[in-house]
Formats: structure tokens, sequence, C-alpha cells
């Protein structure tokens, strides 16, 4: 199989707030949120970071996606480093956090064309794509709806749609159901998995066993930012639920 994604020991540490400290209950100034963290991704697979909330997922993602920069290691995307060449990897992948903040008094079709703009597309391609992701999303009878009008779900879909303007061979997404109702959270795990019937390869960090059990090839198990467990989903079901995997796991590593 062919690896488009590959990443090798990154370790990532911040440094707490007094605040932080507090709610952590710690007297430590640093907390290591990603801790010597490997793993691969294929053509054609969904490959799920599985782990409680705080276990490294969203900033192992962000270091992937060039919003922030490792102490330690590197990740490669179709044979790009993140390290050396951050804009490189930006043209090649697609990422969505719940945390994307579309801006009040814009409309999906203006952020759709800016967005096509600063990746350079041919306008007419630009506008073929948007014909088909508005009404894949059922968003075309909102496209010139500013975006402080529309409803939640609507606003993470047209976030969606504007992430995936330039077509990207690696798409990440942080707890991509996060916030939605059950009638968009399975349009956007349906698209995903259309997506991986293209060919595109998507990494999803998720805490919901079944979204996993739903889309995902192969899974890391990931607690404190260490990878506990890389394997193929089938492998690591074969005589228990992944639920019960994961908290086996879970024991050990804490110590109960």
């Amino acid at each position: 199989m062919e690896e488009l994604l590959q990443v090798f020991h990154l370790r990532k540490t911040f440094t707490l707030t007094r605040k932080q400290q507090k709610i952590n209950k710690t007297s430590e100034t640093k907390k290591v949120a990603v801790d010597d963290l490997s793993f691969n991704a294929y053509k054609g697979e969904i490959y799920g970071l599985l782990g409680p909330n705080g276990a490294g997922k969203t900033t192992t993602l962000r270091i992937i996606s060039t919003l922030i920069k490792a102490d330690e290691g590197d990740a490669l995307v179709e044979g790009i480093s993140v390290n050396k060449n951050p804009d490189g990897v930006r043209r090649k992948i697609g990422f969505l956090t719940s945390e994307l903040k579309l801006e009040d008094f814009f409309t999906p079709n203006y952020l759709f064309d800016y967005f096509s703009s600063l990746h350079q597309i041919d306008k007419e391609k630009a506008n073929k794509r948007k014909e088909y992701l508005f009404n894949k999303f059922g968003i075309e009878n909102f496209k010139e709806v500013k975006v402080a009008d529309l409803s939640t779900g609507m606003k993470q879909k047209v976030s969606i749609v504007i992430s995936l303007v330039h077509d990207p061979d690696i798409i990440i997404f942080d707890e991509p159901t996060n916030g939605l109702d059950v009638i968009t959270a399975k349009i956007v795990t349906d698209f995903l998995l259309d997506l991986k019937k293209e060919g595109k390869t998507i990494i999803i960090s998720t805490h919901i066993f079944s979204l996993v059990e739903k889309l995902c090839d192969r899974v890391g198990i990931i607690f404190n930012g260490k990878m506990i467990r890389d394997d193929t989903l089938e492998n690591l079901t074969k005589e228990k639920s992944l639920e019960d995997v994961f908290f086996e796991l879970y024991k050990q590593e804490v110590g109960e």
C-alpha cells in the first residue's frame, strides 16, 4: 500500500499558566501533549486517532496540518515535510476543526470563491466544484445567506466545503461530528466514506467508538500523548469490542 502520510516521533510540550496548573491540579509548569508519537496512513483508507479528551489528538493533527510546530519529530505528506515545506503540505491537505470560525457577514458563496482564489483554482473548475459540494451538503439554497443567519449544522457543512475547495488527496478532520445533529452527522460520515471510495486518505480524531467502527480501516489509540496501539480495526476487534479493547488498554496505562 502507498503511504501518503508518515508521522515520525512527534513531541510537543506546552507551558502551563497558573490557571491551567490549578485546573490540572499540578505544580508542573510544562505539559507534554504529544510524546514520541508515530504512525502511517495509506492511500484510500480512513485512519482514526482514538483517545479521551486531552490525549493529544488535536495537537497531533495541528502539527500535521502545519498550524503549530513540533518540538521534535516530523511528518511527511506525500513525501513533503511539515517542518521544511509547510506551504507545500497545505496545498496537499484539507483540514477541518470544530474551532474553525467563519466570519458572520460573509456568505457561503463568497467564502467558497475567496478560498478557491487563495488556492489559485481556475474559475470554471471552481464553479463546478462549488456546484457539486453545495448540492451534496444542501447548501445551494443558503448560498447567499450570511453566516450569522445559518444554523450550527449548516455552518459546519460550509466549513467542510471550504476546507475541500481544492479537492485535496489527504483530508484531516478533528472531531468531525462534534456538536452536529444526527442528520448532519450522517451526511458528514457518508461523505467521508464517499471520499474514501474516491481514493482519498482521511485522518480523523474522535472519542466516539461507534464512529471509528463505522468509518475506520485502522486505528491509533492514544493516551497522554503516547501511541498505545496502532492496528487495523479488524485486528483490534477480533475477539472483543473496540470499547472493551480501549478500556483494557486504558487500565493498563493508568495502572488500575
